[in-house]
């Protein structure tokens, strides 16, 4: 614990806003031979497996965004027969329940639904007791984020904060990280209620973006904003792309409490996919004549 906490003192002297803003600059700017250059360096440093890319060819992309959010070939992400299918692909950081208020983050730090969802006290107390999951997206993955079930858009919260790194080791060492940094809150109704997606920004996360909505951050005014959609909602289908961030950050998704088992391979620190199985539901039957004893 002390050596993470050692390790994370150099983010909080970095000029993190800066930083963030320079790299999405340079990302989003289309500058030919240099950018492809930059591009096979990334696939090499961090072994990005281009053979799922709809488009292989490094060259093709204009940008370093357009190949850091690609898309995949048809087919390449199967979806489980589940009622909770993995939004992404990634590392399991933490999942599990919400013990009242308090989502686990690791070792010795918890933080709240509220300070998560920006301090609406009403929007926490649907997930008390709830469940949680906790996914990190390294720079090798895909990184568009799916829908987990379907869902009907209620409400769109963009939270200004920090911009820490969000890797295994700040998590440990940075008290109530997920809560402290600049994140976008997506609100929506599904078949057993309400659900939230969480993308949480990072260093040198340029912005996130919805399907939706297109980017939200910039602008970065300082202050939250809300965005309501019960006069317009959006319907996504489980599995349909909801949004994707600009370089590799960390999303956390919120569900009510009730009969909500996670997959039983899952374990903190385990890879997943986007399709995958996450969670399956389950409802206690209610006893029927024809389940009374005796009866033939």
């Amino acid at each position: 614990m002390l050596d993470d906490r050692l390790a994370v003192v150099p983010q909080y002297l970095l000029p993190k806003g800066l930083l963030t803003r320079v790299m999405g600059r340079l990302a989003g700017a289309p500058r030919g031979a240099a950018t492809t250059r930059v591009i096979r360096w990334f696939v090499r440093r961090y072994g990005v497996d281009m053979s799922e890319a709809a488009q292989p060819d490094l060259a093709a992309y204009a940008t370093f965004n357009d190949f850091f959010t690609r898309a995949l070939k048809p087919g390449a992400r199967p979806l489980a027969q589940a009622d909770l299918v993995c939004p992404v692909d990634g590392a399991i950081s933490q999942f599990g329940r919400i013990r009242g208020d308090q989502i686990y983050q690791a070792k010795g730090h918890d933080y709240s639904t509220q300070a998560l969802l920006g301090g609406d006290a009403a929007l926490a107390a649907a997930f008390a007791d709830g469940h949680f999951a906790t996914l990190y997206l390294s720079p090798k993955d895909y990184h568009r984020i799916h829908m987990p079930c379907a869902g009907t858009l209620r409400r769109m919260i963009h939270v200004p904060g920090e911009l820490f790194s969000v890797n295994p080791t700040t998590a440990r060492g940075v008290p109530g990280l997920f809560a402290r940094n600049e994140r976008v809150v997506c609100l929506f109704d599904g078949a057993h209620g309400p659900f939230v997606l969480v993308l949480v920004g990072a260093t040198i996360v340029g912005s996130m973006a919805t399907v939706w909505h297109g980017v939200v951050n910039p602008p970065r005014p300082g202050t939250v904003r809300d965005w309501r959609y019960e006069d317009k909602p959006v319907e996504l289908a489980q599995g349909a792309e909801m949004g994707r961030f600009l370089l590799g950050s960390t999303v956390v998704l919120l569900f009510p409490s009730g009969g909500l088992q996670f997959n039983p391979a899952w374990m903190p620190g385990g890879a997943v996919r986007m399709g995958q199985m996450m969670a399956r539901r389950w409802v206690a039957r209610a006893v029927t004549r024809e389940d009374a004893p005796g009866r033939t």
